[in-house]
């Protein structure tokens, strides 16, 4: 997986289609062959989400598919499965600069594995930033991929998932049942 630098062309569109999981139903974003949503259709911040889209991508929106987005697909299927474990899909971060580099530290986490909000930010260099950290977490917009489920609360509280909690549990459940295989 990988971001690349975000290049506007006048009149962009964000090209999305909902994707049905055994967990709910994801909403995946594509602009310019790198995915830039992946967030579950029952997010109560989803105003926020798509306004920042909006915003920092300088893009509309339009129902359809693509290459990147079928890919996804394909590859989060794989994960429910459990024959993935990594994810290999071109992402446009569209964040501030610590939010991509919390975002980039989550793509860190091994599957199978959770770590608090302080060791999250004790990784980036921050140790006294873990509200910070959780802000930054619950605005990531690429759930799964980049997995903001793995980080729980300091003592091992399942705190708030964009797809809830209930939702947060299976992730992390499948990820450990896989794991022991």
């Amino acid at each position: 997986m990988f971001t690349a630098a975000i290049m506007i062309t006048e009149n962009s569109f964000i090209t999305i289609k909902r994707h049905d999981t055994p967990c709910g139903t994801l909403t995946l974003g594509e602009l310019d062959g790198r995915l830039c949503l992946c967030d579950w259709q029952a997010e109560k911040r989803r105003e926020f989400i798509v306004r920042r889209l909006k915003e920092r991508l300088q893009a509309g929106f339009r129902d359809g598919t693509s290459p990147i987005i079928e890919e996804t697909e394909r590859q989060i299927d794989e994960y429910f499965a459990g024959k993935r474990s990594t994810f290999d899909i071109p992402i446009i971060h569209t964040g501030t600069e610590f939010q991509k580099l919390v975002w980039t530290e989550l793509m860190n986490i091994p599957y199978g594995t959770t770590v608090s909000y302080g060791c999250l930010a004790r990784r980036i260099g921050m140790p006294t930033a873990v509200r910070a950290v959780a802000n930054a977490n619950r605005a990531n917009p690429i759930s799964i991929i980049v997995p903001c489920h793995r980080v729980i609360g300091s003592h091992g509280a399942l705190t708030g998932y964009g797809g809830g909690v209930n939702v947060k549990a299976a992730l992390l459940k499948l990820e450990a049942e896989i794991k022991k295989k």
